[in-house]
């Protein structure tokens, strides 16, 4: 800010009946600390005006040199911020910054400018400041720091720590897709919302019904909901996440199992719900699109209570679709309701419930003809759409408290429970079609009556103390999961032959033969405890060490077997320097427990050790601009241990000896690089994915050398908007790209899905009509219509990606 720095103290002091020259000595409440999330709404005006309006909302006092303002106007401030934030966006543009000074309890924000070397403190009032507090409790398992509406970056996140961190003082490669990107490139689904993550890509599972990626090389079929684990389901239908009451999606790379037991090890996609706001707001939003597309969503929030002390919010969708593949169509209806009561300004209670209804079209997408996918229209459908579908109902619900003990200690619980209840499943597999183009598929059904029902509880206390100099921000936790799938099924009965090149579909349902009929009933179950660290040592350095223990066995219900029983402890360490405020260095090591080799296992089979992996990651992070645009770049060796091959001197047995690694570069930027322009950039370069070790049935080398299927050597994306100033204000403009080198399409590399990059555009006008906020909207994705393949499900499902694609969306705020 210069040699020498004129300077105002903003303190925060209660509102209220007392003199506002007290000391304020008393805690504020939890919707008023500086990490909890309001809507604002202040328009262009004087900056003196803004600070009023900002203090008035918060129900604080502010104290500042006017000369600071005079002349001075506010670029405006609309959306969700944190009190931190939208005192940042406030000041956007203007002469003015501000400094914030925490010592773990409390904070002191500076008003400041730049002079001519004379420094003038007169008429400032240096007031006390006052608790703040370190945790939010509106956004629950979330980060405190959550930022407005319009930002690309966000300070702080809690996947990687599942405390409220700055991702600057995190040893690890986390990474946050804030609201302002969600809602700028119109994200329905969680997918793309992850083309803004280096080095994830989508895996079309499921025949496209599920949520599941690549994370460093390594696939994922696994989603946590503000921190609770959400599985697959196992054999039976699903449906993808809806994203209607998303706030954002967080990732943190690598090894998760430290805070969330059993995960595959590229990495953790968390989605951070919304959640009750103080001030009464509501939007509804109508999108149409190309193919029929047709999504309406309402969001609506506020108190319940003359108090404020009981807020609610309510989420609600409904999406009826086509596509541009060949006799699709979903019908979608989403509802999430949530209510919190802030009994006083210690202790918290929010309950929360979520219903979602699904009538899909499965879709296998298109075989391969020798090593590449086969020369037919991208729309071509090649199973049977009179049997195709995936019908269902999922219900979510649960509860969470908290209470401060003191001003250092934390204890929150918190229970999950989801249950699937599925229709009709039916579905098509097959091997790759001929050079003819003949097509040998297989039925496989699950019949009306499956379920899957799942309940999670955590409990953790949370605590801040200090020794010797170090500060130390602790963590003990305890996990139990339970989880049952019932299904009954028909598989694999050969369908009647097809062509790809003269496809010939039945007019009616194929009767299925009910002597294959079987039934698959599993119980998983498994704990953990776990302890993390977080220290602060002088000089800057950030320290985070931590182990969990897990304990899990999984029984097969119908041979009454428990086909496994596993346990390990998992060790985390990491080291961060922070020698300069815009810099930081760290490298962690880190270690998984994977998923069960022997779940599946028959009454001969063999019950042998869970799979396993570990990483070594180092990397760096710059913030720019007072921290309006961060970095991070990374480097990481990952490696997947035990993983279950065949024992070729017996069919029935396994042994785990199987390796696969993955080595490579990684790079995200996001954040305002100009006042309006604002940017989110990923790069990464998987130059090593290999499987290192594997065993074929025959007792060969089976896929050893192959590289891991879908894993591109390099990927990357941009996208970037301008939002106008002055006469302009309110348009926004916008656009970006998405690009991946080949990659198999297969475990055993027998195919290869091309290169491609496909590019996006989007405007959008924001104006007020009777005090009403409305935004108008376009996305163009795919602009240069590009034929490429989104993916595969690393066998013969080539998913082909969508022609170019229209979105328009008509937005009512109020």
């Amino acid at each position: 800010m210069g040699s020498a720095i004129a300077a105002a103290t903003v303190g925060f002091l209660m509102a209220g009946s007392g003199s506002t020259s007290r000391p304020a000595e008393a805690a504020i409440a939890p919707q008023e600390r500086t990490g909890a999330v309001k809507f604002y709404r202040i328009d262009q005006i004087p900056l003196t005006e803004a600070l009023t309006a900002f203090a008035d909302q918060n129900d604080l006092r502010l104290s500042y040199d006017a000369r600071l303002t005079r002349g001075v106007r506010t670029r405006g401030l609309s959306g969700q911020f944190t009190t931190q934030d939208a005192l940042r966006a406030l000041l956007e543009g203007t002469t003015l910054t501000y400094r914030f000074a925490d010592n773990g309890r409390s904070v002191l924000i500076t008003l400041a400018q730049a002079d001519n070397g004379v420094r003038n403190d007169a008429g400032a009032e240096s007031l006390p400041p006052i608790d703040v507090g370190a945790e939010t409790r509106g956004v629950v398992g979330g980060a405190g720091g959550a930022a407005g509406q319009n930002a690309y970056r966000l300070p702080n996140a809690s996947s990687a720590t599942k405390t409220d961190t700055p991702i600057m003082e995190t040893p690890a490669s986390v990474h946050v897709v804030p609201q302002a990107v969600l809602q700028d490139q119109q994200v329905v689904r969680i997918e793309k919302a992850l083309q803004n993550v280096s080095g994830v890509i989508q895996i079309p599972w499921n025949q496209g019904q599920s949520d599941a990626f690549l994370i460093r090389g390594f696939s994922n079929g696994t989603i946590y909901r503000d921190g609770f684990l959400i599985p697959d389901v196992l054999g039976g239908g699903s449906s993808k996440r809806d994203t209607a009451n998303l706030e954002r999606v967080e990732v943190l790379k690598g090894p998760g199992s430290i805070l969330y037991g059993r995960s595959e090890p590229g990495g953790i996609v968390n989605v951070v719900t919304k959640q009750p706001l103080e001030e009464r707001r509501y939007a509804i939003q109508q999108q149409i699109g190309s193919f029929d597309f047709y999504r309406t969503t309402l969001d609506a929030t506020g108190p319940i209570s003359s108090d404020k002390s009981v807020l609610y919010r309510i989420n609600v969708a409904y999406e009826n679709a086509g596509s541009f593949r060949d006799f699709l169509h979903n019908d979608r209806i989403f509802i999430a309701p949530v209510v919190r009561w802030n009994i006083d300004n210690h202790t918290q209670l929010t309950a929360e419930f979520e219903y979602s209804h699904f009538n899909d079209t499965a879709d296998p997408g298109i075989p391969p003809i020798g090593n590449r996918t086969a020369p037919v229209p991208r729309t071509r459908y090649v199973a049977e759409p009179n049997s195709n579908r995936s019908t269902g109902d999922r219900y979510l619900f649960g509860f969470n408290w908290s209470r401060d003990l003191d001003e250092n200690w934390t204890f929150r619980h918190r229970f999950i429970g989801e249950l699937w209840r599925f229709g009709e499943n039916n579905s098509l597999f097959f091997d790759k079609a001929n050079a003819t183009g003949t097509l040998d598929r297989f039925f496989n059904v699950s019949l009306p009556g499956g379920r899957s029902d799942r309940y999670y509880t955590t409990a953790n206390l949370a605590g801040k103390f200090e020794t010797f100099g170090v500060k130390h921000n602790v963590l003990f936790g305890y996990d139990y999961f339970h989880i049952d799938d019932s299904l009954r099924t028909i598989c694999c009965q050969a369908a009647p032959a097809f062509n790809i090149f003269s496809p010939s579909y039945l007019p009616n349902r194929f009767p299925l033969d009910p002597a294959l009929l079987s039934r698959i009933s599993f119980t998983q179950s498994w704990q953990g405890y776990y302890f993390q660290d977080q220290m602060q040592l002088p000089y800057d350095i950030f320290l985070l060490g931590g182990f969990r223990y897990d304990d899990a066995t999984g029984m097969n219900n119908v041979s009454q077997l428990v086909s496994t029983r596993d346990n390990r402890i998992s060790p985390r360490a990491g080291v961060l320097w922070r020698p300069m405020q815009w810099l930081s260095i760290y490298g962690s090591y880190t270690e998984n427990f994977g998923v069960s080799n022997s779940l599946y296992r028959g009454a001969t089979g063999n019950m042998i050790p869970a799979q396993t992996a570990r990483q070594w990651e180092g990397g760096v992070k710059i913030e720019l601009f007072d921290g309006r645009l961060s970095a991070t770049a990374s480097y990481f060796d990952l490696t997947k241990n035990n993983i279950g091959v065949p024992d070729p001197t017996n069919p029935t047995l396994s042994r785990t000896i199987g390796e696969a690694e993955s080595r490579g570069l990684e790079f995200d930027l996001s954040g305002e690089v100009l006042p309006g322009w604002r940017i989110i950039a990923t790069y990464a370069y998987l130059g090593y994915a290999k499987i290192n070790k594997d065993v074929g049935w025959d007792g060969g080398a089976g896929n050893t050398g192959k590289r891991l299927f879908l894993a591109p050597r390099n990927s990357g994306s941009l996208w970037s908007t301008y939002e106008f100033q002055g006469d302009l204000a309110g348009l926004k403009l916008g656009g970006g790209v998405v690009a991946l080198d080949d990659r198999y399409g297969d475990t055993i590399n027998s195919y290869v899905l091309p290169s491609y990059a496909i590019f996006n555009l989007m405007g959008s006008y924001s104006f007020e009509v009777a005090g009403r906020k409305l935004t108008a909207q376009l996305n163009i994705d795919n602009l240069f219509d590009r034929t490429y393949w989104a993916g595969s499900n690393s066998w013969t499902f080539a998913m082909p990606g969508a022609p170019r694609t229209f979105l328009g969306s008509l937005k009512v705020e109020f």
